[in-house]
């Protein structure tokens, strides 16, 4: 039995679904900075994201009237240097999303790793899949893709009980999973 392990990885940052109010367009890219607006003892921040139809800016609020203690030093760090790991993290924040009201489009945006492993054309392999971020996918797609599969072929080896899983395969996911493919 073989046993591989498979990394989901993203290649760059996730385009924002949003509607834009100048050109109509549906799609922004994270700029990679910060606005921040400090009154008094209250901090507001802003990722600016831009129009990839017309180029315009967008805010995505990050902190409204937030008092300026409330706040860690490593965040207001990150803030103001435009930390391209903070815009990251803070895009795949949920609580961020939904405040914003927006949704990530990862097409084009992440990789799959399968480590150089060949698949055994008549054996048993084992394979755990690990998401280096929250990357949703189609398990199904990763397993095509990893063995240089069709979809259609996949499809088929799950009606077989050949391919199996404790996740649903035909469903996307965004957390680790295993699977095991019996050719």
């Amino acid at each position: 039995m073989l046993l591989n392990n498979w990394v989901v990885a993203p290649t760059r940052l996730p385009l924002v679904r949003r509607r834009c109010h100048t050109c109509a367009s549906d799609r922004f890219r994270a700029s990679g900075k910060f606005r921040v607006n400090a009154h008094h003892k209250v901090i507001d921040a802003w990722l600016l994201v831009l129009c990839t139809g017309c180029g315009g800016t967008a805010k995505l609020p990050l902190l409204e009237r937030v008092n300026v203690r409330d706040v860690t030093p490593a965040l207001l760090d990150g803030l103001h240097a435009n930390d391209p790991v903070l815009t990251a993290q803070l895009l795949q924040t949920p609580a961020v999303r939904r405040r914003s009201r927006i949704a990530l489009d990862w097409t084009d945006a992440w990789s799959l790793d399968t480590g150089g492993a060949e698949h055994l054309d008549g054996g048993v392999m084992d394979v755990s899949v690990r998401f280096a971020a929250r990357i949703p996918v189609r398990p199904e797609r990763l397993v095509a893709e990893g063995c240089g599969l069709s979809r259609a072929e996949v499809a088929r080896l799950i009606a077989a009980g050949k391919l199996v899983s404790a996740v649903r395969l035909s469903d996307r996911l965004s957390g680790d999973f295993t699977f095991t493919l019996k050719r």
